[in-house]
């Protein structure tokens, strides 16, 4: 399974041709970001009855992002019937016959007359169940597209992320690698300052035993060490790249991993005991930080 993208756009566009005229439809499926798998509906009053079958639909194929789906419906139908409706037609003829002879007026058209509200009707064509159900299996049929599309987009800005991430966990291992080399030297050098340190104290005559300043310089030392920041990082680099190699979605889990990555430089920057180490820390911050943006795509 390809590393997919929350982000897409599908669209799908047909006709269906029954007995009773024609209906032209275009379903468009657009995906967004999101923390779960949210999926909200345009469509006509009469098919939001769907709403059920489609988020099965969406469901079976994706798991997170926010999914905004919009059907335009056009319906041609058949020859509309004329119908007159006879009874508000009598009772308008007779208020308008004692009208007329109460105030000397003259006649009535009869076009004047049809086109008062609520005489003339057009009926459309009924449909029949089995037309209905061959329109909804069509329809969805369309759906069934537009998801497909919508798939092969989320799948092709996925290829896109998954160069620019694996591109960035590159640069992470490239840091840390640097990051290892100069904390030999870093400690070396608090080393030789350290040893000043206690030197300049012992002439000074502090008061505090030699071997109390060397238990300082101990913990001072300690306090500086930072190989397990460095194993974890390489830890986490070597598991984000399975996670990009795996065949499932996963987004949550690269998002989750960014969190230890930042932990990890974060410790680092704090324990450098040289501003070159503290530089790489930063530079190691300024990744994840763009490797946390790419991975808020990823389904």
């Amino acid at each position: 399974m390809a590393l997919q993208s929350m982000t897409g756009f599908g669209r799908a566009a047909g006709e269906f041709a029954q007995d009773q005229g024609q209906d032209q439809w275009v379903w468009e499926i657009k995906s967004v970001n999101g923390r779960g798998l949210d999926v909200r509906y345009r469509l006509p009053p009469d098919l939001q009855s769907l709403e059920l079958k489609l988020r099965e639909k969406v469901s079976a194929r994706f798991k997170r992002g926010t999914v905004q789906v919009n059907l335009r419906l056009t319906r041609k139908q058949g020859q509309t019937q004329i119908r007159i409706n006879e009874p508000a037609l009598t009772q308008i003829l007779a208020k308008l016959e004692a009208l007329e002879n109460k105030a000397g007026l003259a006649p009535s058209t009869a076009d004047g007359v049809l086109n008062i509200r609520g005489v003339v009707e057009q009926v459309e064509p009924e449909e029949s169940e089995a037309e209905s159900n061959r329109r909804i299996e069509n329809l969805l049929r369309g759906f069934d597209a537009a998801l497909q599309d919508l798939s092969d987009s989320r799948i092709a800005e996925g290829e896109k992320l998954q160069r620019l991430i694996m591109a960035q966990i590159d640069a992470l291992a490239t840091l840390t690698a640097q990051a290892a080399a100069r904390a030999g030297e870093a400690v070396t050098l608090l080393q030789a300052r350290m040893q000043q340190q206690l030197d300049e104290l012992l002439e000074t005559r502090s008061g505090l035993s030699e071997d109390r300043l060397a238990q300082e310089v101990a913990v001072l030392a300690t306090k500086a060490d930072i190989r397990e920041e460095l194993d974890r990082l390489r830890a986490h680099v070597e598991n984000a790249r399975e996670l990009l190699a795996a065949n499932a979605p996963v987004g949550r889990k690269l998002d989750f991993l960014t969190q230890e990555f930042n932990r990890e430089a974060n410790t680092l920057c704090s324990k450098s005991p040289d501003t070159a180490l503290t530089r790489i820390g930063l530079d190691l911050k300024a990744q994840i930080d763009q490797l946390r943006e790419q991975v808020q795509n990823v389904e």
